[in-house]
Order: C-alpha cells, then structure tokens, then sequence
C-alpha cells in the first residue's frame, strides 16, 4: 500500500519517470550500506526485539508522511528522505526477520512454514497495491493511505512483541571485523548457500521480463490499462497457489534437482511470453513463470536457514537480502537496456536463453546443491560441511 501510494504521490509532484525509478534505489541502498551492520545486530540482539522496534519505526515514518501530506507540507526531497530511512528500517528487520523463522516452528516443517509465509507475501502483493489504489479513488488523499499504513505496522509491532520466543545473544564474540564479515566468509565457503543466491541472482537478473509489462500491454499484445494490471498480478498469483500447494505436500525429498528444475520452467515461461501475441498465453506463461519462482524461493530459504548455524543467521540472512534485491533492481535495469539495444521481443527472449545457461552453468559448478536432499532436515555430510565452513 504504501509503495503504490508513493509512486503516485511522487509522480504527481514531479510528472518525472525518472523519479519514479529512484524510488526502489533508494530503498535498496540501505541494505548495501549497511549490510555489515544488519546482519550483526540480528545475531547479537534478540530478533524479535529488532523486529518489532523496525516496525515501530516504520508506523511512526508513516504517520509522518500522512501528517506532512495532511498539512500540505510534504516535499519531493522529504519523500526521498523518509523512503531512505523507510529501507532503512527494512535493512535491519529483513535479516533478523528472516533468522528468526526456524527458531518458531520445528525444523522438519520448517519448510512448510516458508510456503505460508510467501503465500501470505504474494497476497499481499496483490491485495496491497488495489486497496491503496482503491483508498486513493475515493478519498484522492494519500494522507489517508499512509495513516492506514501506519495502523498496520504499529499492529504488526505489537503481534510481534507478543511471540514468546526470546533468543537473547546468539553472537557471543566481540565486535570486530572478523565478525563483522563472516556473513560473507561463511556464504563463500558453504558452496550449497552459494550455489542457492547465485542461481537466484542470475536468473533473475536475466529473466527480468516483468520490468517491460507496460510496453507488452500497449504495444505488443494491445490490452490497455486493465490488461496491464492482469499482466502485472499474473506472476504473484501463480506464485501464491504454488505456495499454498506447496504447503500442502509432504517435505521435498530431491529440493536441489527441484531447484534447478523450477529455475529452468522460469527460464521457458520467459521465452514463451517474450513471443506470444496472445494474451491468454501471455498471462498464463507469466502465472508459471511466478509459480517455478516460487519453488525456487521456498527451496533457497529453506536451505539457506538450514545449512547456516543459528548464531549466523542474521548475517547470511543480510548477504542473502542484498543477493535478492540486486537481482531485482539490476535485473529491472538490465531489461531496460537490452530492449534499448535490440528491441522488446529479442530482450525478453534473451533474457530467458541466458536463465537457461545459468541453469547450466550452477549446476556445474555447485554439484552440492545439485545435490541437496531432503528440506525437513539437514543430512549428517551436509551437517559436517556446514560445519567444516563454519570453522
């Protein structure tokens, strides 16, 4: 909700597409500044806490902005500044977020637990932006959004206040720089969560196709506005069944074949939707596409929480974010340029073929993860090589 409701309010100040495209660098660049500092403090704070204090914060830069919106003293340059510090609260409740999930549910379904934690994500992906749209339409106030907003994440504070869970310092080595960077010494060393984010980061990075949405819907399959909000929903909503079945089959037993597997469909459906004129195809291309993704995602949280030593979490978890939203915005950019160069279509299906070789070329150069077995537990030869990294 509120980042529909900031791009609309920041293109109705400035009417500048390039405006619109600082939105998501601004609050990405925290989780780069900052990596360093994220990961460690959900390993040597209690992560409930840093949660729950990051969504305090996000609920009082939210009532801010719907006061500054209210009284008419709202600026471009004060938006800028409160999406800044609103990534900024997301960089640290990101990693202690993610860490904190395998200490509430056991770890034979812990895997499940991920399936209902990105199903609700695709829901609200696709019920949050209508709902702004929908409070934008009647009351033509962002203010009211953002109070909204506020509403929410103060709530979502105090649910998370409320979990019983306490961790305490998980971290229990002095500050320095080896701790500080063992996020990255372990990940480098533990080829099995290497191989997971790098094959995230490039396929992504290659199959961006959503990023070039507005210009299939005017141009190519010729479906309007509304079209382009079935386009837009399209992966989400594929992405959410499959997390809902997912969380209704038993432990994947083959994760890592399954991985590639998923990441391969992701590759095909961006072929096909990069030459289909047809807008049921189209739209059903796209639903698998967001459907394979979310095998993937489930398979490389999964193993990324089970293979990284509960003391750790919060620092790979760090590594991991900043993985995922580099190949998000980059693989936006890299859409962008490549349609540039040589045209939409030939973009597109490029972008599939280079998924397709990443597929290839992880799978031989990560053999463990290839190799993954089952996501309810970790295999006593994984244990040890977790164990060999960590040491």
């Amino acid at each position: 909700m509120q980042g529909t409701t900031v791009a609309w309010q920041i293109y109705q100040l400035t009417h500048s597409k390039l405006a619109l495209g600082f939105i998501g660098l601004v609050q990405f660049l925290p989780a780069v500044l900052f990596i360093l500092v994220t990961g460690h403090v959900a390993d040597r704070y209690d992560r409930k806490l840093v949660v729950a204090l990051c969504m305090g914060l996000l609920a009082l830069l939210s009532a801010t902005m719907a006061t500054l919106t209210q009284t008419g003293h709202i600026t471009v340059p004060l938006i800028f500044s409160l999406i800044f510090l609103i990534g900024t609260a997301h960089a640290f409740a990101g990693p202690a977020s993610q860490a904190l999930l395998p200490h509430l549910v056991p770890a034979e379904v812990f895997s499940n637990a991920v399936a209902w934690n990105s199903s609700l994500w695709q829901f609200a992906s696709i019920a949050g932006p209508a709902l702004a749209g929908l409070l934008l339409g009647i009351s033509k106030n962002p203010a009211v959004v953002y109070a909204c907003d506020a509403t929410l994440a103060l709530t979502a504070a105090l649910f998370m206040i409320s979990i019983r869970t306490k961790l305490g310092r998980l971290e229990q080595a002095p500050i320095s720089t080896e701790t500080l960077l063992a996020g990255f010494r372990y990940v480098w060393n533990q080829k099995i969560i290497l191989g997971a984010i790098t094959l995230d980061l490039f396929a992504v990075l290659f199959g961006g196709a959503v990023a070039l949405l507005p210009i299939y819907a005017t141009e190519i399959l010729h479906v309007g506005e509304f079209g382009y909000g079935l386009l837009r929903a399209a992966p989400s909503l594929g992405a959410g069944l499959m997390a809902i079945v997912f969380a209704h089959l038993p432990p994947m037993r083959q994760a890592g074949k399954a991985m590639f597997r998923a990441v391969t469909v992701f590759g095909v459906m961006t072929i096909i939707f990069g030459v289909s004129k047809n807008f049921a195809l189209s739209l059903a291309a796209l639903a698998c596409l967001g459907a394979a993704d979310m095998v993937s995602v489930v398979i490389r949280h999964t193993v990324v929480q089970l293979v990284t030593p509960p003391e750790m979490r919060g620092r790979v978890s760090a590594v991991n974010l900043i993985f995922i939203g580099a190949s998000n915005h980059l693989g936006e950019f890299e859409s962008g340029v490549t349609a540039h160069w040589f045209g939409t279509v030939p973009a597109v299906v490029l972008g599939g073929v280079g998924t397709l070789l990443v597929v290839a070329v992880c799978a031989n150069l990560f053999p463990d993860l290839r190799t993954f077995g089952r996501l309810d537990r970790m295999p006593d030869a994984q244990q040890a090589s977790a164990s060999n990294a960590e040491e």
